[in-house]
């Protein structure tokens, strides 16, 4: 063995090249900090005696990027490498103990938030040694983690054509128009998109799942909205609504409160509700671990029951759902 390679060996840490693979994966040193719960320049003085160890420069900054070297380049893919084999390593063990244990990352889009606690609790009281880590953001973040890799799945609306992914549906979701109770439209049957385009809409931020399937109906039908208001959230929306700011379209499931107390009421419009459904997805090139393959058999065969108890009559079933697996390519 070269004088060089022992020196590695005794010198780098798994936590240093972990932390080196997170900071390439995530574009900078903050970012990293957050995601380790580490303080940036612990991120930063581990990094460098990283670099100094191997002997060369690792990252570069071109104005405000930061950029891996050439050697940077190799001892990322190393880095993953090693600690995939790490965490390969510590699932064939808990695999021969029979325990599903360990974490489980999951991110979803916000209008996700309401059920998937509801799923993610009834799978810990089956498997109370998984350690869950939910993140919950917008789809452009959720698209980012999803070509960064940071989690085990993902779940969203709207499956992605840009990267290769597995994409598997496992609940229903509807998206219905809604207005304020004391909207004039309540009172209207059958209301055409012709009409419906006329009135102010409240809209999600572009890029959403529920804005791109609504887009394209009225596309479908040579009409266009005129977004009203532009808001950031779903919770925002409702506001809106009842405030008699406009009308929108949301998930059902996520008006459960404001439609028992009347504060919202679901407008009668031609080709709604739209029959959406919620994907699991990961990257076509992810092997998932144990703790992840258990979660999305558990979706497949339980989710659906589990969240028609949590929100009873908030959808209606495809046939065959939880079978089907949808694969997409990279374009």
């Amino acid at each position: 063995m070269s004088l060089a390679i022992s020196n590695l060996i005794r010198h780098v840490t798994l936590r240093q090249l972990q932390i080196f693979e997170t900071v390439v994966r995530l574009g900078g040193y903050t970012r990293a900090a957050q995601a380790l719960h580490l303080t940036q320049p612990t991120i930063s003085m581990q990094v460098k005696k990283l670099s100094e160890t191997i002997g060369y420069p690792l990252l570069e900054k071109v104005g405000n990027q930061l950029h891996t070297t050439s050697v940077g380049d190799e001892v990322y893919a190393s880095a993953q490498s090693i600690l995939g084999s790490v965490v390969s390593l510590g699932e064939s063990a808990a695999a021969l103990e029979g325990v599903v244990k360990g974490p489980l990352r999951i991110a979803v889009i916000t209008t996700a938030k309401y059920f998937m606690p509801h799923l993610l609790g009834a799978f810990i009281r089956q498997h109370p040694d998984v350690e869950p880590i939910l993140k919950v953001t917008n789809r452009s973040r959720v698209l980012e983690r999803l070509k960064s890799n940071e989690d085990d799945l993902l779940i969203m609306g709207q499956v992605p054509v840009e990267f290769a992914v597995e994409a598997q549906p496992f609940v229903d979701n509807e998206l219905v128009v809604v207005a304020s109770s004391h909207h004039p439209l309540t009172q209207t049957s059958a209301i055409s998109l012709q009409q419906l385009s006329k009135e102010r809409f409240l809209v999600r931020e572009a890029g959403s799942g529920t804005r791109l399937a609504v887009d394209r109906l009225f596309a479908e039908q040579n009409l266009k909205i005129q977004p009203y208001m532009d808001l950031g959230s779903s919770e925002a929306i409702k506001q809106a609504v009842m405030a008699g700011l406009g009308i929108s379209v949301l998930s059902r499931h996520n008006l459960r409160l404001e439609l028992a107390s009347n504060h919202i009421a679901v407008l009668d419009v031609e080709g709604f509700p739209l029959k959406r459904r919620w994907y699991a997805v990961h990257l076509k090139s992810k092997k998932l671990s144990l703790v992840a393959r258990t979660f999305l058999d558990f979706l497949l065969k339980q989710g659906k029951d589990i969240y028609v108890t949590a929100y009873p009559g908030s959808a209606s079933a495809y046939p065959g759902i939880g079978n089907n697996k949808t694969s997409r390519n990279k374009q």
